[in-house]
């Protein structure tokens, strides 16, 4: 019941997420799935999750209590390189399925998928999926861009139009039209819809917006995309032979 990505562009990265934890027929539940750290003008961090909350949440407790203890062996605020970052939270997840899979909740499935972004003064911006066993891999020129979640409604799209060229207006436009598209065919999607931007060098989050679906920019969005998307099928795609024909008889 989650959809989050992430884009990585020549500019910098974009962030995405629903909020949708359950929808039933009468409990429609939502929960934060994008969370921040920024630490002084040196680094930012950005933690997308998709699995099960009571793990999400063990381990931004954790991030939380190491950054603030002194004699924390490793922390976001000390880390030197993204990749040590990714790896931290791979050893924090691993650990907080370890100690919750004891006892009577034995049987519940505690794994977390979590995205990593961000960047440290001196490097490039990064991205990582964080795998539940612990694990990392980074995003490529190829593939500059990481789902989370439902993620094939939303793919084709992020297959089509993200190029590390392209802007980070573009790279947002094309993530609300993902996570759009992925509500448009799974109801276990849905809004508001979290979103941060991070242009390369700035060390902090420039724009961060929360979004619903009576909110004027997402609905004139979604409205376009739809139209447009009609108007391109039904006019503009290449017609078969016989339709030409039969229009040259009319």
């Amino acid at each position: 019941m989650t959809y989050c990505l992430a884009i990585k562009v020549d500019d910098g990265l974009v962030f995405a997420s629903d909020t949708r934890t359950s929808a039933g027929v009468d409990d429609v539940r939502t929960y934060n799935k994008l969370h921040v750290t920024e630490v002084g003008n040196e680094r930012v961090f950005v933690i997308l999750s998709a699995g099960n909350l009571a793990t999400t949440q063990w381990i931004l407790n954790a991030v939380r209590r190491d950054m603030d203890a002194a004699d924390a062996p490793i922390s976001l605020r000390t880390v030197k390189h993204m990749y040590d970052a990714a790896e931290y939270l791979g050893t924090l997840s691993v650990r907080a399925q370890k100690e919750s899979t004891y006892g009577q909740y034995s049987n519940v499935d505690f794994r977390t998928t979590l995205i990593l972004g961000g960047q440290i003064l001196g490097e490039d911006p990064s991205l990582y999926l964080v795998y539940p066993e612990g694990n990392c891999i980074s995003v490529s020129p190829e593939t500059p861009y990481l789902q989370i979640g439902e993620s094939k409604y939303g793919k084709p799209i992020l297959d089509r139009i993200i190029r590390p060229h392209i802007s980070l207006e573009d790279a947002t436009r094309c993530a609300l039209v993902s996570l759009d598209s992925t509500m448009k065919s799974n109801l276990t999607v849905g809004p508001p819809l979290d979103v941060a931007i991070l242009p390369r060098n700035s060390l902090k989050i420039t724009h961060r917006l929360r979004l619903d679906l009576d909110t004027p920019y997402y609905a004139a969005l979604k409205k376009a995309w739809g139209e447009n998307l009609e108007r391109i099928f039904r006019d503009e795609l290449p017609k078969f032979d016989w339709e030409a024909q039969q229009q040259t008889m009319l």
